[in-house]
């Protein structure tokens, strides 16, 4: 699996060898009977934590990731097929574990705000009071 573009240095986003074993088996193998796989999926999936993290539209992405488009397939066939919520999943129970929790939260809190906005008559009544 060859990057067609290598990059020069990695980007802070990037997957450390030791994170890239921990999601590598969560992503699904390329269709049995297709072709093989050119573009190297680690370097896709450090192309979405780039475009994640710094914001950037998937047509900015640095030219030594892979083609944005392709990235953008990667990453909606994923959401589409539930391989972001297996990602998401197995990292949380890890981090849970780690802070002595159970794999699975007991609890879950729901926070809403309210804003109060102008009384009923909006702009126009507003202007009145200023009168």
């Amino acid at each position: 699996m060859q990057n067609q573009n290598k990059k020069q240095e990695s980007y802070p986003t990037d997957l450390t060898d030791k994170q890239w074993e921990i999601i590598a088996p969560l992503i699904p193998p390329a269709k049995p009977g297709g072709r093989e796989r050119e573009t190297d999926i680690r370097e896709i999936i450090n192309a979405i934590f780039y475009l994640l993290k710094s914001g950037c539209q998937w047509r900015m992405l640095p030219q030594d990731f892979p083609k944005w488009q392709t990235v953008y397939d990667y990453f909606s066939k994923w959401k589409k097929d539930g391989t972001w919520k297996k990602i998401h999943d197995k990292l949380r129970d890890k981090v849970r574990l780690k802070s002595e929790k159970k794999k699975q939260p007991t609890a879950g809190v729901i926070d809403s705000q309210t804003v109060k906005t102008a009384k009923k008559g909006g702009f126009v009544a507003m202007m009145l009071v200023k009168k």
